[in-house]
């Protein structure tokens, strides 16, 4: 029996691990990221491409690919889905993108691929962008109906636009995109802190160095206001979830885990699926886990589950998602996204397993 004490410890050791991990390269180039993209980004420019009115073969194959290009856990995610979110994405597209973006990064699919089978990394790569397109066109079909209907009803109406140039994507945004998502980038690369430094350091003065020369000073700072906002408002939840996971961790003994996963039935997938959207695994961390589950006796069906589920979702990310939805929406899109991966991991292990 797990005294109080360790619990504690085990969730301080969880904090202090993510701090140093994850808050200075990742986490807090996504919070000026999406900073940038509710600032600096007009609204008709994210509207247009992922806006509940676009057509679905534009907005959801975007959604993905740009999920897909991050090399981001499901934490670090949650400030650039918050951003475009707030700025007016669809509610589709960005589920999508909040989904693809952990679940499907580059790095991770090499390294499932090298670690633990291509047969996988395939499967976990096709399955995160269908699921993740599927889930999002019902989460779509569900809730943006009944804000159309209410949004059509309101007496309301937005001004016309002026001047037609306004929907595109401003030019001088597009270089301080490049430059903090290579930050972004640079500072998730599985290589030892010191060779990320320099990159690091490189990418975020050129892209302060040209937000001071392309913006005006209030451009910059309602940047800055909007990068405290998503700090604030979502930092102390993922700082308590990753507390929380890390107590969980501890009270969950990994030989339980061996012992009632060794097959692939629905319930094996479905606590493989149900440990994966509680616990916080960092992006590329989760693949060495799964490598150990594998080595105890997991079922590769159900380890698909898990690596389906783990990096899309995690106790806090929930809790944030949950604060930028409201209940309903996440309590639907955790339901769906438990469906999917469990029935991802019976088909794979039927066809593979």
């Amino acid at each position: 029996m797990v005294d109080i004490v360790s619990l504690i410890e085990a969730g301080v050791a969880s904090l202090v691990d993510y701090l140093s991990a994850h808050v200075l390269l990742c986490l807090v180039p996504a919070f000026f990221i999406a900073g940038a993209l509710s600032g600096l980004l007009n609204k008709e420019a994210i509207t247009k491409y992922l806006g509940p009115d676009t057509p679905k073969y534009i907005s959801y194959p975007l959604a993905a690919v740009a999920g897909t290009l991050l090399a981001v856990c499901s934490c670090t995610i949650l400030p650039l889905f918050a951003g475009i979110w707030k700025k007016g994405a669809g509610l589709g597209p960005a589920i999508t993108f909040l989904i693809t973006g952990p679940a499907i990064n580059i790095l991770a699919i090499s390294l499932t691929g090298q670690v633990i089978g291509w047969d996988i990394a395939g499967a976990r790569a096709v399955l995160a962008i269908s699921f993740g397109i599927i889930i999002g066109v019902l989460m779509a079909s569900i809730f943006e109906r009944k804000r159309r209907a209410k949004k059509s009803a309101c007496s309301y109406q937005d001004p016309p636009v002026q001047d037609a140039g306004e929907q595109k994507v401003d030019r001088r945004f597009i270089p301080l995109f490049v430059l903090l998502f290579l930050v972004l980038i640079s500072g998730t690369l599985p290589v030892p802190i010191l060779w990320r430094l320099p990159f690091v350091a490189f990418f975020a003065v050129a892209a302060g160095a040209w937000a001071l020369k392309a913006y005006a000073r209030d451009d910059n700072k309602q940047w800055m206001a909007e990068t405290w906002f998503f700090t604030k408002t979502i930092l102390p939840l993922l700082l308590a979830g990753v507390f929380i996971a890390g107590i969980l961790t501890v009270m969950i003994p990994e030989r339980l885990i061996a012992e009632y996963v060794g097959d692939n039935s629905v319930r094996a997938n479905a606590i493989t699926t149900g440990f994966g959207l509680l616990m916080y695994f960092p992006t590329l961390v989760e693949v060495p886990v799964a490598e150990m589950f594998l080595s105890l006796g997991m079922a590769r069906g159900p380890l698909l589950a898990y690596l389906l589920a783990g990096p899309t979702m995690s106790l806090q990310s929930i809790f944030v998602v949950r604060k930028l939805m409201g209940t309903k929406r996440v309590m639907v899109y955790v339901g769906l996204m438990a469906v999917f991966c469990v029935l991802g991991g019976l088909i794979f292990g039927m066809v593979f397993g």
